[in-house]
This record gives C-alpha cells, structure tokens and sequence, in this order.
C-alpha cells in the first residue's frame, strides 16, 4: 500500500470520530447546564480547553459565552478543530482514496458534509443544535459500521482503525481530565449530591453511562468511574480497551515493532495508575492524564515515522495542531 494512501485512511478515521466526539460533548454539555444550579454550572470554556483549543479561541473570541464556543467548535472555518473543518478534512481525504473505500462510504461522508455545511445556522442556534449534532453523530457511527461491514479487513482498514481509536483514546483522557477539574471540590459538602449528575455526565460524553451501570452494577461514583473509563478491557471507549484495540491492528501491519513497543509503554503507565488517589486528588488525576497525553503522542509520531515517512517530534499535540497537519 502506498504510504500516501495509508496516511489518508489514519487521517479519514481520526477526523471522522472528532466530529462524533465534538458533537457529543456540545450536545451533552448542553443537557448538564440544565441539571445543575446555574452558580455551580461549569458553563462552556471547559470544552475549549477539553479541545486544546484555548489559544486558537482568545484569538477570536473575548469571552466564552454559550454562542462563541458552539460556533468555534462546531462551525467556525479558521479552527481546524471544529466539526465543519473535521467534515471537511474527513471528505477531502476521502475524495483523493475513492477506489480504496466502499462507494456508500465516500457518498456518506460526502452528503454528511454537505448537510453540515448547508444547516450550519440550524446547527448553531439552541432550538436546531440538538438535531444537527445528533445527526452527525449518527453519520458517523454509520461510516463505522460501513467501513467494518464492508471493506476488505487489509491493511487500508488497519489504518483507518488506528486513525479512529487513537483519537478516541485521546478524546477520553482529555474529557477525563477537563470535566474532572471543573467538578465540585470535596470540601463543599453541602453540594456533593450534585457530583453524581456530573460524572453521569462525564460517562455520556464517552457515551459509557448504560455500560457503566451494566458493568459496575453501583450508583455513579468518582473512583468507580475513573476505574472504568481508564481500565475496563471490554468497554471500547475506554482508555485502556482503545489501546489494546490499537495493538490487535498494529499486529496486522508489518514492520510494526517501534508502534507496538510504544503501546506497550502506554499499557504499562495505564496498569501502574492509582485511582483510590486520582479519585481524591485532581493534582495526581491531571498527572497521570498528562503522561497518558505524552505516550499517545509517542504512538503517533512513531506510527507516521514507520508508515507515513515523515519526521515528527514524540511532543504530544493539541487535536488542533494535529489537524493542521493533514
């Protein structure tokens, strides 16, 4: 396969589900500000800074009203992050491997842009938001199940996969530690029933709170989400069940031994987590995500330097950055 053609499937699947998950914090974000008391509500910036996106943001925008950071991170041109330039980027690389993916495929994410690009004005007022981004989220899960029922399980699906669970991983330790943050300090007593609505929260931006309840069989609780979102091996959206997922395609791949042992570092740092202490310290939480945030970076860099040819930094990178980059 040629490396071109490899880097534009690894691109085509961490685009796609960028989409899905920018989608899915907004909408969820949304539903949260609704359960809480307005004075202890997180608003919005906490999904800029779950994007990396920050900087790119103060350059535009004064303040993060509700209105500035949907535009940003649905609709906005300029922020390579955004839902519109994921679709985007997700299509274009699509356009250029037609011959590689399944014709329904391609006219999927084809349509699916275009219907974003056409209701983007639906999409960012409150009354149309909800349908719009559940829609994309819908789209996207279709190209999923697409790509898996009806492409050919060779190398080129590998990559696309790789491309997928590397930003889904990446995603759930950036939704880890943002939401973790913003919660409701455990010195405010009186607030604490509250913190039970915000990590169900924290569950249904991973789309994990029915798995969660099937699997830990308690009421949601800090360490018990944290132990199921960074350890459960058969929930796909956990950290550790996405790197084991990245593992079983690299050992499809060839020449596969500098990715794989970057994997191995990441599964090592995942098992030697203390969540009893992450649980009681944000400090220690936000530590361990940083290191997560590091090896994945790790495993990007050397899956571009084996495969796609190209010399890269092991710098871990903002979903930004890494976006400019295709």
């Amino acid at each position: 396969m040629l490396s071109r053609v490899a880097e534009n499937l690894y691109w085509l699947g961490r685009y796609m589900e960028r989409a899905e998950n920018t989608g899915r914090i907004v909408n969820v974000n949304g539903n949260l500000l609704l359960d809480l008391p307005k004075g202890i509500a997180p608003g919005w910036q906490p999904l800029i800074e779950i994007t990396g996106s920050e900087e790119s943001y103060r350059q535009t925008y004064s303040d993060f009203e509700e209105r500035n950071v949907v535009r940003f991170l649905v609709g906005d041109n300029q922020n390579p992050g955004s839902i519109i330039s994921s679709l985007s980027m997700a299509r274009e690389n699509a356009r250029t491997i037609r011959d590689v993916i399944p014709r329904e495929s391609w006219e999927l994410i084809n349509e699916l842009y275009l219907y974003a690009r056409d209701n983007l004005q639906s999409g960012l007022s409150k009354r149309g938001r909800y349908g719009y981004l559940k829609r994309i989220m819908r789209a996207s899960q279709t190209f999923v199940g697409l790509s898996s029922g009806a492409m050919s399980a060779d190398a080129g699906y590998e990559f696309l996969c790789l491309g997928r669970i590397l930003e889904r991983a990446d995603m759930t330790t950036r939704i880890i530690d943002v939401r973790s943050a913003s919660l409701i300090p455990s010195e405010t007593s009186g607030l604490l029933p509250f913190e039970n609505i915000q990590w169900i929260s924290v569950l249904k931006s991973l789309t994990a709170y029915q798995m969660y309840r099937q699997h830990v069989q308690a009421r949601v609780r800090r360490a018990d989400a944290l132990r199921f979102l960074m350890l459960d091996n058969d929930f796909p959206r956990s950290v550790y069940g996405c790197v084991a997922l990245v593992d079983e395609s690299l050992k499809e791949l060839p020449t596969s031994e500098a990715p794989r042992s970057a994997v191995a570092r990441l599964e090592k740092v995942i098992k030697s987590g203390d969540i009893a202490k992450m649980a009681e310290s944000n400090s220690a939480l936000h530590g361990f995500i940083d290191q997560l945030q590091v090896e994945l970076g790790q495993i990007h860099s050397e899956i571009v330097r084996t495969y796609f040819h190209m010399e890269e930094s092991a710098k871990p990178r903002t979903q930004s950055q890494a976006a400019a980059t295709a």
